[in-house]
């Protein structure tokens, strides 16, 4: 959410960038906004002007009435004062009214308006415009055929979807054997990688409350994601990035503890609406998934600096995994509304002979902060907002899918990477059971 000051001041600046955001349709909201403050403004002013008179009229009263006693005359004097204090109390009454009618529909509004993307980012209309930035690690194309990934599990009996399927529905699973064994060792390599980086490990809540879910993400984001928890203001996390900067809210926070930098562990639960859906097979897309997430707070002139660390993190980790990596920067019509700047790391599929999707990194500048009310001590005891970023660390079970498709041997073995092979009992190998 940008500052309203900003709007009223930079208002071609904030039509041009939601042109280049490609959301023409939110055009008219600058106009709308920029109104409502005026009317807000001259509400404010008018009802600062009847406070002021207030007690003034209030001395007057109180000197009349004493004069009263000397000069009857001046009672009624006094009563016209008196009735000019209830008039003016009831029109600052009325102007109360309307300040906080005025400030809720300008939050509305302004929950709309995207935030203002940096220079660097690319234009273009939607994901097809992302620009390829860099490769890491050399992708391979075996001289064997690469199964589809859930039969690859099904060969070590280490997925269930028939059963999920009987149990949750579509877009569920049962992950058995080396399959959840494997499952757990990334994610516990994940964290560990993410502590000796010097994050805190942290395990938030799984459900967070409505205010919290209005202040992390855009109003179409949270209605394609969430899950409402029913006659209750709770909802379902789509992933931890959303209570761990909840953890904030309402906070002023000692400049010197910053910057805190996080990596929680969570389930992850999404709706997935959308034409590209749940119906695709196997556990690419589904319902319930666990994540590695990584959460900076800083201040803003270190966000960019955090944002390439973050990145190159997710970069590093798939590496030491044996996995080829690419950095997709990704383009204005591909930012969510709250995203000054965002990429996608995107690891080698063998059997698709492309890249796809594992990870994204997302500096949020300071929006988060200012709807979630997070604020910042200075040195010169002034309040600031800080920024937030965020960036997944791992999210199996899709990153299952790059880690067997990229490690699988012809004789249908998986090989463990050195760098895993602590958490899986030291096995270098997983044989499958047919």
């Amino acid at each position: 959410m940008l500052d309203i000051r900003f709007i009223r001041e930079n208002p071609e600046a904030v039509r041009e960038n939601i042109k280049k955001k490609f959301q023409e349709a939110k055009l008219p909201l600058v106009e709308q906004v920029l109104e409502l403050d005026g009317k807000n403004r001259a509400a404010i002013t008018e009802a600062s002007e009847l406070r002021a008179q207030r007690n003034d009229l209030s001395k007057q009263i109180g000197m009349l009435m004493g004069q009263a006693k000397k000069d009857p005359s001046k009672l009624e004097e006094a009563e016209k004062v008196k009735a000019r204090v209830k008039a003016n109390a009831e029109r600052l009454a009325e102007l109360e009214a309307q300040e906080g009618a005025f400030e809720e529909q300008i939050r509305k509004i302004m929950l709309q308006i995207p935030n203002i993307i940096d220079p660097s980012v690319p234009i273009g209309p939607d994901d097809s415009a992302n620009v390829e930035v860099g490769r890491f690690g050399e992708p391979a194309e075996p001289d064997f055929d690469i199964p589809y990934h859930t039969e690859i599990m099904e060969r070590f009996d280490g997925i269930d979807m028939e059963a999920a399927g009987r149990v949750s529905g579509n877009g569920f699973y049962y992950l058995m054997g080396d399959m959840a064994r494997l499952h757990e060792a990334v994610l516990a390599y994940a964290r560990d990688f993410m502590i000796e980086k010097g994050f805190t490990f942290c395990i938030p809540p799984f459900m967070i409350h409505g205010a919290v879910v209005e202040g992390v993400m855009s109003q179409t984001d949270m209605d394609a994601m969430m899950y409402k928890i029913e006659g209750e203001d709770l909802y379902l996390i789509g992933t931890s990035e959303h209570s761990m900067i909840g953890k904030f809210i309402d906070q002023i926070l000692p400049e010197e503890t910053l910057p805190q930098t996080l990596t929680s562990y969570s389930p992850c639960f999404r709706k997935e609406k959308g034409a590209h859906g749940i119906e695709e097979r196997g556990v690419y897309r589904i319902h319930q998934f666990e994540k590695q997430e990584m959460v900076v707070v800083c201040k803003g002139e270190e966000a960019m600096d955090w944002y390439e660390k973050m990145w190159r993190f997710s970069v590093e980790l798939f590496r030491s995994l044996d996995i080829p990596v690419r950095q997709l920067e990704c383009c204005s019509g591909d930012l969510a509304d709250l995203k000054v700047k965002s990429c996608d790391i995107e690891a080698w599929s063998p059997r698709q002979k492309k890249y796809f999707e594992v990870c994204s990194c997302s500096n949020m500048g300071d929006a988060q902060a200012r709807r979630l009310k997070i604020r910042v001590k200075g040195e010169n005891g002034k309040n600031y907002l800080p920024h937030t970023l965020n960036n997944t660390v791992v999210a199996p079970p899709r990153m299952l899918i790059a880690f067997l498709e990229n490690n699988l041997q012809e004789d249908g073995s998986v090989r463990v990477p050195a760098a895993l092979r602590p958490y899986m009992g030291g096995k270098e190998i997983l044989t499958p059971k047919r």
